[in-house]
């Protein structure tokens, strides 16, 4: 038998003949077995139908307060005296979506804070009334009446 060596030594140099071997197999091996380990699902993606809109919504222009100098309240153009403000308020904000209700109170920069307070009390006032008359009317969907949300201006000079 021979060692491979000279004057009959063993052979220091490593056969990687078998290491080839195993590495051509383990390769064959992963290049069958990479497309099973895909897994595709197919997806359908849901179809949104498109309803035409027969109407469209009623646009609702903004809801102004106005307290000028003199400590006169103003519904939009109009003069109204502050025990009707509630009153006169309620229908037009009954209008605006229930997520959408707002009002817009501008007050002149000199006025006492006081005249905003009692404006603000009023918008209070008419928007507790509309939360008790929507919470009967949509009771049974357990909706809520919408709050009124108020933006306040200050009239400045110059």
């Amino acid at each position: 038998m021979d060692a491979g060596g000279a004057k009959g030594k063993a052979k220091s140099d490593i056969n990687v003949t078998p290491l080839i071997d195993i590495v051509l197999v383990l390769l064959i091996v992963f290049i069958v077995m990479v497309p099973g380990l895909t897994k595709a699902q197919n997806v359908t993606v849901p179809q949104v139908k498109q309803q035409p809109q027969d109407t469209p919504p009623p646009t609702i222009l903004p809801l102004v307060i106005s307290i000028d100098k003199d400590g006169n309240y103003m519904l939009q153009s109009d003069k109204v005296e502050l025990k009707d403000l509630a009153e006169k308020i309620q229908p037009v904000v009954a209008l605006q979506e229930l997520n959408g209700r707002k009002i817009y109170l501008k007050v002149d920069e000199e006025m006492p804070f006081g005249k905003a307070v009692d404006a603000m009390d009023q918008i209070r006032l008419a928007g507790d009334r509309l939360k008790v008359e929507t919470v009967k009317r949509r009771e049974a969907q357990g909706l809520d009446g919408g709050d009124i949300k108020v933006s306040i201006s200050i009239k400045r000079r110059t």
